[in-house]
């Protein structure tokens, strides 16, 4: 195919600005489905985590054809915790279609995906997304575009950016308000007037840069990127290299084009278009494949480094191997080293045969490679996340975070409070008609472990709020930890109604009756401080004497659930969170009881 008859675009926007759904519309519209076949909202958002929680965590290919012309769509992520999927494909495409909602305009992530492919040198293409909504205000969201892109130091070529309005639930697009439409034709012709064809030389020596990689059980590692130049052909020898200008002699077994949800098979296939190639084992993202006349790799784009770690520990707990398939150093430690072939935002180190501290971009980065391994049948503990320091210049420096956050104007002072004593600062602060409140603060990445369940609970569910790295700076000093110390087990076995009813007045329980624990594992927050080590499996003795009401039922309150993201931000500094594919348990490092007090006074007398 003709590059002139191609574009590349990618797809960026805030989380829930509705990139997935505008995607759907223009498969629909495009001829991908049959009349009556049935097909899901979201479709592109196929990862069973991505339905759950409603967000896009992979960035996808997918393609339709218009006037002839085929359109090759990559929809990607909004949060900037998987900005590394943002950054790892700027390179496949020639332009971006930012949306952005028309009530809530730009907002964190939209600057953060914005800057990225303005960076990239990228042509915008921008989408005022839900002119349907309630309060929308187009004019309102163009000047605040404007201003972003300014911001962003766009260039002059970049800041005449060409709008289309468009509802992408109701499945219609045009250029203004004024005009009628049923389907999303002005946006099409927007995209092919407006972004560029790629450019590259059919007839030029083979440059294929590798920008994702998928996984076949058939066919193993597949790579996806765009010919930069010249024609690859299945079967033919080419050239793998990578950035160290590490060489070696690589056969295409299968090579394929994207149409629609499908990969293709094709023979062949020339500059500007995106393809995947199998039968290359060790190929990674950043590698380039070359003709062996030319070897010139391409200099992949910088990502941002991690801001954010914890550590990946070999269960050991006494329920260790009763619900997990893979609980071993050995596959712990593949599993990992097979992660970062494809997330390449993530780091791993190994600490030691069964410890590995991994970095990444945030709490929601690193919670979804958990929930990922333990539904794939891993079983492991984690410890508390950190943040990552830099010493520069002799100064301790740490990841500061602009952290947004809209709540009603009741429970404003109640936030800045909460916020200020994690060491944040108020930087702006705007009143909207609705009566609530926009905030801007600057906060230390530590100080938002932790915050956003305070914050639910502060603004009674109804505040929002959202963050993007901002940069590093000087330590702002100690901040806090947790306030209350934790109800452990003093005794393995089963939980009885009679243990838990004590263990309740002491402060708030995790578990109900019935459930299997072990001494050191924690049951429950308490109410003050410190730890208190209490026996949830101890039964009523039974006597021959009677009392009035001695039979009456022992109430229970009901258990307080907790999720992966509240359990990484409610364990300390001495607790682990064990998790399997079926449970996922607090626990201290130390689970004897007179051990962790032996070290309780050892650190004490050391102080």
């Amino acid at each position: 195919m003709s590059e002139k008859l191609l574009r590349n675009i990618a797809i960026i926007a805030h989380v829930d600005h509705g990139k997935t759904t505008l995607v759907d519309q223009l498969l629909k519209q495009s001829g991908n489905f049959r009349a009556n076949q049935s097909v899901p909202e979201r479709v592109m958002d196929s990862n069973d985590l991505e339905r759950e929680r409603g967000i896009t965590i992979l960035s996808k290919n997918t393609s339709i054809v218009y006037q002839g012309t085929k359109i090759n769509i990559v929809d990607t992520p909004g949060h900037a915790d998987f900005g590394g999927e943002v950054e790892r494909i700027v390179e496949m495409v020639d332009g971006v279609l930012l949306l952005v909602d028309a009530y809530e305009g730009p907002m964190p992530q939209t600057r953060f995906v914005l800057k990225k492919a303005l960076q990239a040198g990228l042509k915008p293409l921008v989408v005022i997304n839900k002119i349907d909504r309630t309060g929308a205000s187009i004019d309102k969201v163009n000047d605040e575009l404007l201003d972003l892109f300014i911001d962003l130091e766009a260039d002059e070529e970049q800041l005449d950016f060409p709008v289309v309005l468009a509802s992408a639930r109701d499945g219609y697009a045009k250029d203004s308000m004024d005009e009628w439409s049923d389907d999303m034709k002005p946006l099409l012709d927007a995209i092919l007037e407006h972004i560029p064809a790629p450019s590259g030389d059919p007839a030029g020596e083979l440059q294929l840069g590798i920008s994702s990689i998928s996984y076949d059980p058939y066919v193993g590692r597949i790579g996806i990127g765009k010919i930069s130049r010249g024609t690859i052909q299945k079967g033919q020898d080419y050239v793998l290299c990578n950035s160290s200008c590490d060489q070696q002699r690589v056969r295409i077994n299968t090579l394929y084009t994207f149409e629609g949800l499908q990969r293709t098979e094709v023979d062949s296939a020339s500059a500007g278009e995106i393809i995947a190639v199998s039968g290359i084992e060790n190929i990674n993202i950043g590698d380039t494949i070359c003709s062996p006349f030319n070897v010139t790799p391409i200099d992949f784009v910088k990502i941002d480094e991690p801001t954010i770690s914890m550590n990946f520990v070999v269960n050991d707990s006494p329920m260790a191997g009763l619900e997990g398939r893979y609980l071993t150093s050995r596959h712990l430690r593949d599993r990992l080293m097979r992660e970062l072939l494809s997330n390449v935002a993530l780091r791993v180190e190994e600490l030691s045969p069964d410890t590995f501290k991994v970095s990444g971009r945030g709490e929601l980065h690193l919670s979804i490679l958990i929930e990922t391994m333990r539904r794939q049948g891993y079983e492991f503990a984690v410890t508390r996340p950190e943040v990552i320091f830099k010493h520069e210049d002799g100064v301790m420096k740490e990841p500061i975070e602009e952290l947004f956050i809209e709540a009603p104007e009741l429970y404003v002072g109640t936030v800045i409070e909460k916020v200020s004593g994690r060491k944040g600062e108020l930087a702006n602060m705007v009143n909207s008609n609705s009566g609530t409140v926009k905030l801007e603060f600057n906060i230390p990445a530590r100080g938002l472990i932790g915050l956003r369940s305070e914050f639910l609970t502060d603004t009674r569910g109804n505040g929002i709020m959202h963050h993007i790295f901002a940069s590093y700076a000087p330590y702002r000093g100690d901040i806090p930890g947790r306030t209350r110390g934790s109800l452990v087990a003093s005794e393995s076995g089963t939980a009885v109604t009679y243990g838990l009813y004590n263990a309740q007045d002491r402060g708030i329980l995790f578990i109900g009756p019935g459930t299997d624990v072990y001494e050191g594992m924690i049951v429950g927050e308490n109410s003050r401080k410190e730890d208190i080590a209490l026996n949830v499996c101890k039964k009523k003795h039974l006597t021959n004497t009677r009392s009035s009401g001695a039979d009456e039922a022992l109430r229970l309150v009901t258990p307080t659930t907790m999720s992966l993201e509240k359990c990484l931000e409610f364990i300390a500094e001495d607790e682990l969170l064990e998790v399997t594919p079926t449970a996922l348990r607090l626990r201290k490092m130390t689970l004897d009881k007179v051990k962790r007090e032996r070290m309780a006074k050892q650190k004490t007398q050391v102080l």
